[in-house]
């Protein structure tokens, strides 16, 4: 197969970057404050990264801080002359430097992240992108639910820069007052505005009102949103145990795990409490419909209790032809193709199987499954989990494929308003490396930090 080839994924990835080369959005958050908006734009951000769509978040407050960083909630009164002046100034060089990225050909889709808590801002953001010709799509959090809304005071006390270094308890005042004198002059999205492209989103989405959505990147977009929620969670992630096929360096089949990876299988289910699990917290268990994962996580269902799923969209990435080789005969049997993959892994399809852009494709659907979800633990395979952490950590594509992830190692990512938050448990159970390194020789090799012993 000539690395010129154009995969299936590719040409659905034209078709898609196509249809957004002549739209430029801007995506506009509103809403008071903890209503979850800085995590949404994030998340938005991440997941357009992930599908190919170069965005970036203008985040106003970022802009503010350089004259106030750790302001207190009286700069936030309507009725503070200089407040208001001083935000206003924040969001003109926020919009300014917005403008400046589209002009310069950098990206498709700029989120705009503050409340734009006014009928007047809002007009204002409207006409400036129209000026240069890019469409606002607006995204209103609305929420009433006084234990989200103090979960979510909670969670900015403690990773807002505005409160870096303060007394949690005070700095909980304070963003409680702040919130009070955004309220004083806060207009929600309503029918004097219904010109506008938007969506609101009404208690973690349990309601959602569109309104004008026009193309099909507003529409996608759209889609995803809707399908976001802001209740605290965890998502944990862990490769199956160690399998035969591992011990003797082959990619893909279905093989059993081995005698260390029953161990591991065994060890967990404490691994996962030992991760920290809340009290009364539901977790569901994902795995893919391999025998390996399958293996790994029964101890885990049986220990528990919770519900399992087993998903066809999380088995491993197709090798085919090259299923059941080793790099090694890979390099022998097909030469080409072994320095097409070292050459770009994210977009080489094996011969008869898949690239690291189709697995994407196809998790699409688990993401989204995902993002409706609270707590879950999947158990699933290497390029998998690869293409799963690339989501949370917004790590780029071609960097993707070359990420250490080792066996026997639970991974817990909390999504947190400025970014995820990770842990990695490791079982202390020995375990072959299956990781190699880009432009190295056809073998598996040590993990290149804090490995595990191999045996």
């Amino acid at each position: 197969m000539s690395s010129k080839s154009v995969t299936r994924s590719q040409q659905q990835h034209k078709v898609f970057i196509a249809s957004s080369d002549d739209s430029k959005i801007c995506v506009v958050m509103v809403g008071l404050p903890a209503r979850g908006k800085s995590l949404i734009a994030g998340k938005a951000m991440r997941y357009l990264a992930w599908v190919g769509i170069p965005a970036r978040v203008f985040n106003v407050g970022s802009y503010r801080r350089h004259n106030t960083p750790q302001p207190q909630a009286t700069f936030f009164d309507p009725h503070n002359a200089e407040g208001e002046r001083m935000r206003r100034a924040a969001a003109e060089a926020a919009m300014s430097d917005m403008l400046a990225w589209f002009q310069a050909g950098k990206g498709v889709v700029a989120i705009l992240d503050a409340t734009n808590s006014t009928k007047q801002r809002r007009a204002w953001i409207h006409e400036q992108c129209a000026a240069a010709d890019i469409e606002t799509l607006f995204v209103e959090s609305i929420c009433d639910d006084e234990d989200l809304i103090m979960n979510n005071i909670l969670e900015v006390k403690t990773t807002s820069p505005d409160y870096k270094g303060q007394d949690p308890e005070l700095a909980a005042l304070d963003f409680r007052k702040r919130i009070v004198n955004y309220e004083k002059a806060y207009e929600t999205i309503d029918n004097g505005e219904k010109s506008y492209t938007y969506v609101k989103l009404i208690n973690v989405g349990s309601t959602v009102i569109i309104n004008q959505i026009k193309d099909y990147l507003s529409s996608r977009l759209v889609y995803y949103i809707q399908n976001l929620h802001i209740k605290p969670r965890s998502i944990w992630l862990s490769r199956h145990g160690e399998s035969e096929y591992n011990l003797t360096g082959r990619i893909g089949g279905d093989s059993n795990i081995s005698e260390r990876g029953e161990a591991y299988a065994r060890a967990l289910p404490e691994l996962l409490r030992k991760s920290g699990i809340p009290e009364n917290t539901k977790i569901v268990i994902w795995t893919s419909t391999l025998k390996r994962t399958i293996q790994s996580a029964r101890h885990l269902k049986a220990e528990t209790g919770f519900e399992k799923l087993e998903w066809k969209a999380l088995d491993e990435l197709d090798s085919g032809v090259c299923d059941g080789l080793t790099y090694e005969e890979i390099a022998e049997q097909y030469p080409e193709d072994f320095a097409a993959r070292d050459e770009d892994k994210y977009n080489y399809r094996y011969r008869g199987g898949e690239s690291y852009r189709d697995v994407v494709i196809r998790l699409e659907p688990i993401i989204m499954e995902l993002e409706r979800s609270e707590n879950v633990i999947i158990v699933t395979h290497q390029a998998v989990l690869r293409c799963i952490y690339a989501y949370f950590m917004n790590i780029p594509q071609e960097k993707s494929p070359w990420m250490e992830v080792p066996l026997h190692t639970l991974i817990k990512l909390t999504p947190r308003a400025y970014g995820t938050e990770e842990q990695r448990f490791k079982a202390g159970i020995s375990a072959v490396s299956t990781w190699r390194g880009k432009g190295t020789s056809a073998k598996h090799q040590d993990y290149p930090e804090n490995g595990q012993e191999h045996k």
